[in-house]
């Protein structure tokens, strides 16, 4: 792991599995190039949850910015742009490297859609940060949603937190391929980060 997290590392008490997780977090926030308050309030929450993460100086200055952000409940176009750029930073990424990949980036929905579960039938792919594939399937099935494989009847596909940009090259592509696919076609089959997935459960 590189960039600007482990510069400014250097607590014991923190472990590489939670650091592996914020920098996770990170690129996935800033997978589609764009982030919505719904992704902000995910944001804070982890953050929140990861309290004993403070310690170290890039998370406290993150941690300490994004509830100044949402201090009045909301995210305005501004301070979503800012912490887009902070998140793409401290995930290790560069802008111009940003924009090299964006041919190959994750197909995902733009605008991300309100997502439901009642009888929407769903279908997972990639390595995710909640867990297993199978926890994530009985996740929503808990809402009411149906889980399957990918076929003309999913309603939604999520992608992994940990899925790569360069994603065409992974085993997973021929799925993400195939939904895209489908998309083109005109099947109203929605793509999603798991991050924007997960905001909604």
């Amino acid at each position: 792991m590189d960039g600007l997290l482990l510069q400014e590392t250097g607590n014991d008490r923190v472990s590489a599995g939670q650091l592996d997780e914020l920098v996770g977090v990170a690129r996935g926030l800033v997978a589609d190039g764009v982030i919505n308050q719904d992704e902000v309030e995910f944001l804070e929450n982890w953050l929140i949850a990861n309290r004993d993460m403070s310690d170290l100086p890039a998370v406290n200055t993150l941690y300490r910015r994004v509830r100044e952000i949402m201090a009045d409940g909301i995210a305005d176009d501004a301070e979503r742009a800012e912490l887009l750029e902070t998140l793409h930073r401290l995930s290790g990424g560069d802008l111009k490297q940003l924009e090299a990949l964006r041919g190959n980036a994750l197909p995902l929905c733009s605008p991300a859609p309100a997502l439901a579960f009642p009888a929407t039938v769903y279908c997972f792919t990639g390595i995710f940060n909640y867990g297993r594939r199978r926890l994530c399937e009985e996740a929503v099935i808990e809402r009411g949603a149906l889980t399957s494989g990918l076929n003309s009847k999913t309603n939604v596909l999520v992608i992994g937190m940990y899925t790569t940009d360069i994603w065409q090259d992974s085993t997973i592509g021929s799925t993400i391929s195939n939904a895209v696919e489908y998309r083109r076609k005109g099947v109203p089959i929605s793509i999603v980060s798991e991050v924007h997935w997960r905001a909604h459960l």
